[in-house]
C-alpha cells in the first residue's frame, strides 16, 4: 500500500472509529468495537472501498499505533467523541507527563486547565518529545509539564492506553507548567 492510501484510510478509520459512525451507518459496541465485516460492507456502500488487508496494514503499521484488531472487530484505542467506555484500568502515572499544544491555547489552558474538549479525555504523553510532535500538528510547539504524580497523590485517575498515550479526565492549572 502506497502512503497517500495508508493516509486515506487511517484518516476514513479515525473519523468513523472515533467520531462518526453513525454517518455511514456503524454500530460500535459499548467499548468502541465494530464488527470488520460490517465496516467493509458500510464503507462500500458509501462508495468507500476497502479491503482486510488494508485495514490489517494500516493497524499493523500506523506509527501512532491508534486501532487494535481483536479476530474480526476493530477499535480505536483512544480519543473518541462516541460514548464508548474502553474500560481501561486505573494506574499510576509516572511523576511527569506532558502535553503538546500551540501558543494560540496556552493563556486558556493555564486558566482553565487541559480539557478533554468534546473527547473522553486528555491525551498526555510519556515524553516531551513527542508531546512536541503532537504540538507540531498545528504549529511551532509548546510542551507543558502535567505533574501526574502529585496528581495521582490528590485523587486523580490516569489510565493509559493500547499505544501508551496517558489519559486522565482533565488536568487542572495547578500542576502545569512549562
Amino acid at each position: 500500500m502506497d502512503e497517500r492510501r495508508l493516509v486515506e484510510v487511517s484518516k476514513y478509520l479515525a473519523k468513523h472509529l472515533r467520531h462518526r459512525p453513525e454517518r455511514i451507518g456503524l454500530t460500535l459496541d459499548p467499548e468502541g468495537w465494530a464488527d470488520v465485516t460490517a465496516l467493509l460492507a458500510v464503507a462500500a456502500d458509501h462508495c468507500f472501498a476497502l479491503t482486510r488487508a488494508e485495514i490489517e496494514h494500516v493497524v499493523a503499521v500506523n506509527d501512532k499505533k491508534r486501532y487494535e484488531l481483536d479476530g474480526d472487530r476493530i477499535r480505536a484505542v483512544q480519543g473518541h467523541s462516541v460514548p464508548v467506555s474502553l474500560n481501561l484500568p486505573v494506574v499510576s502515572p509516572p511523576e511527569l507527563l506532558f502535553h503538546g499544544t500551540v501558543s494560540r491555547f496556552l493563556d486558556a489552558i493555564l486558566r482553565d486547565g487541559l480539557l478533554p474538549m468534546g473527547r473522553h479525555d486528555v491525551h498526555l504523553s510519556p515524553d516531551r518529545e513527542t508531546a512536541r510532535r503532537v504540538g507540531a500538528r498545528r504549529g511551532r510547539p509548546v510542551v507543558l509539564v502535567v505533574q501526574a504524580g502529585r496528581m495521582a497523590a490528590d485523587g486523580h485517575e490516569f489510565r493509559v492506553s493500547a499505544n501508551g498515550v496517558w489519559l486522565a479526565g482533565s488536568v487542572p492549572p495547578e500542576y502545569l507548567g512549562e
